[in-house]
């Protein structure tokens, strides 16, 4: 179950300086890709941003590690298998599946960024890991991009790509990513993982700076059920194969970045819509607020409530939910008067109260709706942000209950 179209129906261009191969490694199930490596040309700058869950998993100290260390050229990613909560044997079963595709390419095992994906608390099963490697390095070729991003699902219903060209100083500049994420969804960095490459020449200093920067207004923008995972990770690769140098400021690097946060946001906001068990995407839009924070405690206290999230399943126009999430925000001195809330283009509260013009029936027609705004303006200062969720359905809870059955 997802909401929307399917995001593969665009081209796919793939990037210059990135092959990827993917094979069947048998991690959890049989006749499953699950096995996805990534080769980087030499001389690509990598930048990434990781789950702030201090149960962070055994890949993500040590991708840690390796990126500080120097320049990768691999990515390898496994599902099935989160390698969190497996302590010091997990960080050696994580060290080990670099070394051993190190081994395979010729480089240094640091040169290697681990990623997993899974259920946690058990150990990668290394030798079926390890032997599923020579076959995605066999397979590496540059037009795999689909492929990896089946290669990287768990419970996503469909693969999660974005891809554009866009014009820099008279030459084309790709930006192709994918993402994968459904559950466990609610970004402290980033609630999934997200593998994103230019062909551009870009600083790694501003690589790092940008992909922060894109990050915070996307994957930090959504959530489906309020748990951040052990495994996050968002990596950016500039391989430099296209010549186009990105500078730090300037009419170029405005355009790289807005490249940048498009592709970023159609990624995260893919994720939303292949949320487990999901038959609504909604926009929570709050308005009005005295600073960034206050706008978006708003919006999490609506996104995260069960009550607002089952009323949305059932299309159930139910605004007295909305209502108490706004009064339990722990907004300072909120002023309930000068409380506006919408639902889609229907104004459901009024200066505090029911508006006037609200009939169960205009609220009920956006309830139907697959794709909803929740708009509340605070009439308390200048700023404005947003959040992307779902609904809560039975599916969710389904999914969930059977996850490791």
């Amino acid at each position: 179950m997802a909401v929307g179209p399917e995001t593969v129906s665009q081209v796919i261009h793939p990037v210059a300086g990135v092959r990827i191969g993917i094979a069947e490694a048998g991690i959890r199930k049989k006749n499953r890709r699950d096995l996805v490596v990534f080769e980087l040309a030499p001389g690509s700058t990598v930048a990434a941003t990781f789950t702030k869950n201090q149960f962070c998993a055994a890949p993500v100290r040590v991708a840690k590690e390796h990126l500080a260390a120097g320049a990768p050229r691999l990515w390898l990613v496994n599902t099935g298998c989160a390698n969190a909560g497996t302590g010091e044997p997990g960080l050696a079963d994580a060290r080990e599946s670099c070394a051993a595709l190190a081994k395979i390419v010729g480089v240094q095992a640091r040169e290697v960024l681990p990623f997993s994906t899974g259920v946690i608390g058990e150990r990668l099963p290394m030798d079926r890991l390890v032997a599923g490697l020579p076959a995605a390095v066999a397979n590496l070729r540059a037009d795999a991009w689909l492929d990896a991003a089946h290669g990287i699902m768990t419970t996503d219903t469909r693969p999660k790509l974005s891809s554009l060209q866009v014009e820099i100083g008279g030459k084309p500049v790709t930006i192709t990513g994918i993402s994968k994420g459904a559950g466990m969804i609610c970004p402290n960095m980033a609630t999934m993982l997200s593998y994103v490459c230019t062909d551009a020449v870009v600083a790694r200093d501003d690589l790092q700076a940008w992909l922060a920067a894109s990050v915070d207004q996307s994957f930090n923008r959504i959530t489906i059920d309020g748990d951040t995972s052990t495994n996050d990770a968002c990596v950016l690769a500039a391989t430099g194969a296209a010549g186009v140098i990105i500078p730090a400021r300037g009419p170029a690097a405005d355009a790289f970045r807005a490249a940048l946060d498009t592709v970023m946001r159609e990624l995260a906001q893919a994720i939303v819509r292949d949320g487990e068990g999901a038959t609504k995407f909604v926009t929570v839009d709050v308005v009005g607020g005295r600073d960034t924070q206050e706008c978006l405690a708003v919006a999490y206290t609506i996104a995260h409530s069960p009550l607002v999230k089952t009323a949305l399943f059932a299309s159930d126009p139910n605004w007295g939910r909305i209502l108490a999430c706004v009064g339990r925000a722990g907004l300072p001195d909120l002023d309930v008067a000068q409380v506006d809330i919408w639902l889609g283009d229907v104004c459901i509260v009024k200066d505090g109260g029911v508006s006037p013009a609200y009939t169960e029936a205009r609220g009920a027609a956006v309830m139907q709706q697959e794709e909803i705004t929740i708009r509340v303006e605070l009439a308390r200062g200048g700023a404005r942000d947003r959040v992307y969720t779902t609904d809560l359905s039975f599916d969710y809870v389904k999914i969930n209950a059977e996850y490791r059955t």
